[in-house]
């Protein structure tokens, strides 16, 4: 018993000391507990700045030695490169001269001095080596101007005492030629031996001067002595002291050539020497020394490598330790900081939750602390005292709205009733219209008739009287076709008016889905419409094509162009203005049809475009307006009809009502869309 005894009491021992240290902390506001994490974690960055700072230093020193020593291994490296580079060109230049050759030989020449030079003053340490390896390079080029110097001469020599010589003895073979032209000469065959030895000598020459061959060299110089020999004979047999001037002249030339070839063989034994000495035998010193200075590089680099991996293992090992000594000891702390806040923060949720399931009755705790918690706490409270009061006032509103409730559905009542009256009073001014409309025809045709019935009773005493004559027997018979002709034509008239206004009742009382056409509804609508029109002077226009067929209803359309019609003449044309309606209707699409109601008049403000459509709203409330004509026609024209309209206007310019409709109305009433509108300034 004794063991769980004191293992309760070190727990709670540690309950107590970690409460204390909490309400140590809560006696703090939170951002003075945060920006204490935040300072101790600047004075870990301060101290691990510094440590790296004091690495770097010796890292930089490391890092500076160990990056000079890789940059003259890379020179060295291209000195060696370059070296091979000179030494493959001056080979070439030597088998081919050519100028441009040589001009890049001169340019890494002096490129190869230079690097040379900056090398032995960079480095203190490969000075020895670099100079020696300058000098080796001097040499190199040294080697390669005698060899230039060898190579002019052999230009030399093998212009003056080959090529002249040739060409001097070509001219004197010419000379010959010219003393035995067209008459036989013992000297022909000798002759003839002669010029071949001399073409092939010619041709041999110039193959030893261009590919230093040692056949072609002693063909070239087999050739002239086979000359020098046939000459004397030639000289013996000749007929004329021309030829014979000229064959001792040629055997001169040919001995001159000879004595050429042997100075260029000479030459080119020299240039051979040098090229095997100065040029290959200095290329492979450099090779040999660069091969030396490069490993005591190498040497070096190891040991710079060396120390700079030790500085950073050292740097690593400070920079390690603070970290995890600071790590600890902010993560001790973070977790104090953390508990101070996360436990009062679950607490007050915890109380929070409790006034979201209604119980009120729960006091909230830690009010007494100092931090910004237990403001929140406090907030709380004033939330649930509120949440009570609120409860009551909810109570008492209950009671309110059930009384309001039957209020509303009086006001929906009126409102409906007015929507109806509104249509019935358009209807009503539709029949006045067209009872106004129908009373012309009729009128007259009961005037035509009292007219007949007052001639058929004079016709008839005068008949009785026998006083009747053949003229006044075909006046009667005339003047009673005239009055049947007009009584015809006005019943007729009657009669479509009749026909129009029972359709249109008929659509406006049932509103029925059928298929009609547009073109003929319309006119239907405008024949009972246009008897409003007698007294003002108002244009109406109307543009509709035939065949556009439409399967929807009738009446609703009717009662929106009715309404639209009637809003245009009682608003747009006020005092009897004058104006144009127009109605233009077009396809658009293979399944909608666009309708455009524009008038000329006064136009809306654009206070007025934003409220047109809302129900009760009328510029003229005291002329009797009740604000529901357009809220009718929004309603018809996105309910019934399956469309939307958009009313565009400017105070002055008058008004435009674009009508969009499905030739096909849906089945079902839709929901009202969004009220479309457009405003046009």
């Amino acid at each position: 018993m004794a063991g769980p005894a004191l293992a309760g009491r070190t727990a709670a021992r540690e309950r107590d000391e970690r409460s204390a240290l909490q309400r140590a902390m809560r006696r703090l506001p939170v951002r003075w507990r945060i920006l204490g994490i935040a300072v101790l974690n600047s004075a870990l960055a301060l101290i691990l700045l510094f440590l790296i700072w004091d690495g770097a230093k010796a890292l930089s020193g490391a890092w500076i030695e160990l990056r000079q020593v890789r940059q003259s291994e890379k020179l060295l490296v291209s000195l060696d490169s370059e070296a091979g580079r000179l030494q493959s060109l001056i080979h070439r230049y030597f088998n081919q001269p050519n100028p441009i050759v040589l001009a890049e030989i001169i340019r890494r020449r002096e490129a190869l001095m230079s690097r040379l030079r900056a090398q032995a003053s960079i480095d203190p340490l490969t000075a020895g080596p670099a100079q020696a390896l300058i000098e080796i390079t001097e040499r190199f080029i040294t080697g390669f101007d005698d060899l230039r110097a060898v190579r002019s001469s052999l230009s030399s020599i093998y212009d003056t005492d080959v090529l002249r010589p040739a060409r001097d003895m070509a001219g004197l073979y010419a000379i010959i030629d010219s003393t035995i032209s067209g008459t036989p000469s013992l000297i022909l065959p000798s002759l003839s031996k002669s010029r071949e030895s001399f073409n092939a000598m010619l041709l041999a020459a110039n193959a030893y001067y261009l590919s230093l061959s040692a056949d072609a060299g002693d063909e070239a110089k087999r050739n002239a002595e086979v000359i020098e020999r046939t000459a004397p004979v030639m000289i013996d047999l000749a007929s004329t002291d021309l030829q014979r001037n000229a064959l001792t002249a040629l055997r001169d030339r040919a001995l001159s050539i000879r004595r050429g070839l042997g100075l260029l063989t000479e030459h080119f034994t020299t240039q051979e020497r040098l090229l095997r000495e100065a040029i290959d035998g200095n290329a492979a010193a450099m090779g040999a020394m660069t091969s030396q200075l490069t490993t005591t590089i190498q040497e070096r680099e190891r040991a710079a490598q060396e120390t700079f991996d030790s500085a950073l293992r050292a740097v690593n090992a400070k920079v390690a330790i603070v970290a995890l000594l600071f790590l600890f000891l902010v993560i001790g702390i973070g977790l104090a900081v953390s508990r101070s806040i996360s436990i009062p923060l679950g607490e007050l949720r915890q109380e929070m939750d409790a006034i979201v399931r209604g119980d009120y009755h729960r006091r909230v705790a830690n009010l007494e602390a100092r931090d910004e918690i237990a403001e929140m706490a406090r907030a709380v409270e004033v939330f649930r005292a509120n949440a009570i009061a609120k409860r009551e006032a909810e109570a008492a509103l209950r009671t309110s709205k059930d009384h309001a409730e039957s209020a509303l559905s009086e006001l929906r009542d009126t409102q409906t009733s007015l929507i109806e009256a509104e249509k019935l009073a358009a209807l009503g001014s539709l029949v006045a219209g067209v009872a106004h409309e129908v009373n012309n025809p009729v009128g007259i045709s009961l005037t035509v008739a009292s007219s007949l019935a007052r001639r058929c009773d004079e016709f008839e005493r005068e008949t009785e009287s026998g006083a009747v004559r053949r003229s006044r027997l075909s006046e009667f018979v005339a003047g009673n076709r005239d009055a049947a002709n007009q009584l015809v034509t006005n019943l007729h008239r009657a009669g479509e008016l009749i026909q129009a206004f029972k359709q249109v009742a008929v659509d406006r009382s049932h509103a029925d889905r059928r298929s009609f056409e547009l073109k003929e509804s319309i006119d239907q609508i405008i024949s009972s419409l246009r008897p409003g029109l007698k007294k003002s002077q108002i244009r109406l226009v109307v543009d509709v094509p035939d065949g556009i067929v439409m399967d929807s209803y009738p009446g609703p359309l009717g009662q929106v162009i009715t309404n639209l019609f009637l809003n245009a003449v009682n608003h747009a044309f006020p005092d009897g203005t004058n104006g144009t309606i127009s109605i233009v209707a077009r396809t658009s699409g293979a399944d909608q049809v666009h309708i455009v109601f524009r008038d000329s008049g006064a136009g809306m403000s654009e206070e007025v475009q934003r409220r047109a459509f809302d129900p009760f709203f009328t510029t003229r409330r005291g002329d009797g307006g009740t604000g529901l004509g357009l809220h009718i026609v929004y309603n018809l024209i996105t309910r019934r009809l399956g469309g939307r309209i958009v009313l565009s206007s400017m105070a002055g310019a008058g008004t435009t009502f674009r009508i969009n409709l499905p030739r096909v109305a849906p089945r079902e009433e839709l929901h009202p869309p969004a009220m479309a509108m457009s405003l046009e300034t």
